[in-house]
């Protein structure tokens, strides 16, 4: 991996970190379009340069997350609950998760599956009544993180998964997406400190490879903020269903390369 390569990925996880599209997948796909090797430091940076995607989230958001008053105290505990199915099932199952990462057909099928999904899901929950993350109970959150968990799956959509997870929990498509936002702060600040740590003599090894990882959460930093606010814009006004034609196109064309042959 150079710095090129960097950049692109970088852009590549900002642009697709909070839309229900996948950032891992999209990132395994142009990885392989790239010709990088799935080594070990570009499995690590893949995961590592979330950092980026989720800081922007913490300024968008700052009030949430860093004034604090007496509601404050209920919001990180919901925050605390909700990430629990995903680090537990992360932990158990992170080396079959380390082979997914290297399978584009799975990434293709997932992709194309999640696109039927989000189809239809603007039909399935009609009338939502929680419209602010106060009114959402503990139960809730824990509901929704164990929806979160289905993203451990490469091109199934972290945001995908815990907006759908919202939104069966009663809450309006943008309080859905906020949550999920937030929720994507602990989740990935917990994943990038578990791939730092087993990482770290790797990084050791190869200290130049710390200035990729600067470089690009910087990008990633840079371009989740215009993607969340894009976002949130898109989803009020269309809904999911645009994104599930591009899903199931992109999934479509990946399949069916893999089935004529082409390495991705």
């Amino acid at each position: 991996m150079n710095f090129f390569h960097a950049i692109i990925i970088a852009i590549v996880e900002g642009l697709t970190e909070f839309l229900p599209i996948s950032s891992t997948g999209h990132m395994i796909i142009v990885s392989s379009l790239l010709g990088i090797n799935k080594d070990e430091f570009t499995k690590l940076f893949e995961v590592v340069i979330q950092l980026g995607a989720i800081l922007a989230v913490v300024v968008l958001y700052w009030r949430k997350f860093l004034v604090f008053d007496k509601n404050r105290f209920q919001f990180y505990l919901k925050l605390a609950v909700a990430v629990v199915p995903a680090l537990i099932a992360g932990y158990l199952f992170s080396d079959k998760i380390d082979e997914l990462l290297e399978s584009p057909l799975t990434v293709g099928i997932t992709l194309f599956l999640g696109g039927i999904v989000l189809l239809f899901v603007d039909n399935w929950f009609r009338n939502p009544v929680i419209d602010s993350d106060e009114k959402i109970s503990i139960f809730s959150a824990l509901r929704i993180g164990f929806f979160q968990c289905l993203a451990l799956i490469p091109g199934v959509s972290r945001s995908a998964a815990s907006i759908i997870g919202g939104m069966q929990q009663k809450l309006t498509r943008s309080e859905a997406a906020e949550f999920s936002f937030f929720l994507a702060v602990p989740t990935m600040a917990a994943a990038t400190g578990y791939k730092l740590l087993k990482g770290r003599e790797l990084l050791m090894a190869h200290p130049e490879n710390l200035k990729l990882l600067l470089v690009g959460n910087i990008v990633a930093f840079v371009v989740a903020m215009l993607a969340i606010k894009f976002f949130i814009g898109t989803l009020k006004k269309y809904g999911f269903k645009m994104w599930g034609y591009y899903r199931i196109i992109v999934g479509v064309i990946i399949i069916a390369a893999i089935l004529m042959g082409k390495k991705l």
